[in-house]
């Protein structure tokens, strides 16, 4: 678990970093305010407004909204002012720089306070009485960084008819998607900040981690912070570090050996009574493939002869691959073969796959001079391989030094034959005089 605290402290290194380069000052932020139309449907009809934040650390500083005149598009009751202690919507990545079209990714909804309904986070809201705190204007926001450099979620509450909200619960994360090798430890960094002001956050907390991938999920691990429990799971070597989740807020997952089956689409969630916020987080197993050839070293051949040599491609994941091959010439020239005939997709035990190519050589087509390397290519998203074997063509305008080494090879082992038949025939009965001077006696 040392491992986790480690990556954590580093990512929580980064953030802050990433929230202090460029200046110290938060950024605006622009974001769409999304919400159901008034009426009913299915599905909900919804609406979208284009909005404004104005983020402060402190409720009594002075923020960017004194330096900045609202934009006349923006309707005044969707110009938020937040104050965020954690700072964690003050990171540069919310930052377009100056003249670029791209710009980070916000959306902010309207959140009703509600109890959970896992099991892990049931103990939350054991009381079953909603205080009065709940009474207000509550908000969450969901934003991501340029180049994923950040994903967040807030929970904020706004004293009612204010647009002045308060981050009372964040979840967030350095990265929007991790890429891994087969059989590596894997860590998902997620942490979490809740307002120490709250009278929320003195009632315990619970985290929980999530899978998903087309269409189906499973429950990886979950915690109780209340009454410090691990919820039951079917799922082996992912750990969450427990006491780091008390101290810091550090809610990474360890995933001790990285598998295919682990390929998918992961969601922290933190859980405070009545709040809940998450953030989503892409895991790819990224597995190059191991390349053979076969036959290995090719035949010694000659013009007009048709060969066949097969590339096998196996222990890859995901199912993206191509093959093809090339020939490298004497003189270093490269010369496409093609792709040759492909084999369907295999899977084997441990979700990883293979796949061949065969390819027919006709070299009373094909201009291969006297020979050179055969060469299969796999382009993978894990990496490029490759894999050679070497060609030896004779009898191409007039013998080269090899060629004749070769035909002097190919008449030793004839004349080695013609004098082993010659030695066993001619010892294999008695010769016609012997048997004349048998017959005369």
């Amino acid at each position: 678990m040392a491992n986790v605290s480690t990556v954590y402290a580093l990512a929580l290194v980064l953030l802050n970093y990433i929230m202090q380069v460029h200046g110290t000052g938060c950024p605006v932020v622009e974001c769409w305010f999304v919400q159901e139309k008034p009426g009913r449907g299915f599905p909900a009809a919804m609406s979208q407004e284009k909005s404004l934040m104005y983020v402060r650390t402190d409720p009594d500083s002075t923020g960017a909204e004194s330096q900045q005149k609202p934009p006349a598009d923006i309707d005044p009751t969707r110009i938020y002012h937040v104050t965020d202690s954690s700072a964690s919507l003050c990171s540069s990545s919310l930052k377009s720089p100056e003249g670029s079209v791209k710009k980070p990714l916000c959306e902010i909804n309207p959140f009703l306070p509600q109890p959970a309904v896992v099991k892990w986070a049931a103990p939350l809201t054991s009381s079953a009485q909603s205080p009065i705190y709940l009474q207000a204007d509550w908000f969450s926001a969901s934003l991501q960084g340029l180049d994923g450099q950040l994903t967040l979620s807030s929970v904020m509450r706004a004293p009612k008819g204010t647009n002045e909200p308060n981050v009372i619960l964040s979840v967030f994360s350095t990265s929007t998607s991790i890429r891994s090798r087969l059989g590596v430890p894997v860590v998902l960094d997620c942490g979490f900040w809740m307002d120490a002001s709250s009278p929320l956050s003195g009632l315990g907390f619970a985290v929980e981690w999530r899978y998903q991938f087309r269409g189906e999920g499973r429950l990886v691990v979950a915690y109780d912070g209340k009454g410090d429990r691990l919820a039951e799971t079917t799922e082996e070597g992912a750990e969450l570090d427990i006491p780091a989740l008390h101290q810091t807020g550090n809610a990474s997952l360890l995933l001790e050996e990285a598998q295919v089956r682990h390929t998918g689409t992961y969601i922290c969630t933190a859980y405070l009574p009545y709040l809940l916020a998450q953030v989503a987080i892409d895991l790819e197993i990224e597995e190059p493939p191991s390349l053979s050839i076969s036959p290995s070293p090719l035949p010694i051949s000659y013009p007009g002869q048709t060969l066949s040599v097969q590339c096998e491609a196996s222990g890859f994941a995901p199912l993206s691959l191509e093959l093809s091959w090339e020939f490298v010439g004497a003189d270093g020239g490269v010369q496409s073969l093609g792709e040759g005939g492909m084999s369907g997709h295999r899977q084997a035990s441990d979700g990883t796959f293979s796949q061949s190519s065969r390819l027919t050589l006709d070299l009373g087509k094909l201009d291969l001079g006297r020979g050179g390397e055969v060469t299969c290519v796999a382009v993978h998203p894990g990496g490029t391989r490759r894999a050679s074997t070497t060609l030896n063509i004779i009898g191409v305008s007039g013998p080269s030094i090899e060629d004749s080494m070769a035909m002097v090879a190919v008449a030793l082992g004839l004349y080695g034959v013609i004098k082993l038949f010659s030695w066993m025939f001619g010892t294999s009965g008695p010769s016609d005089s012997d048997s004349k001077d048998k017959k005369d006696k």
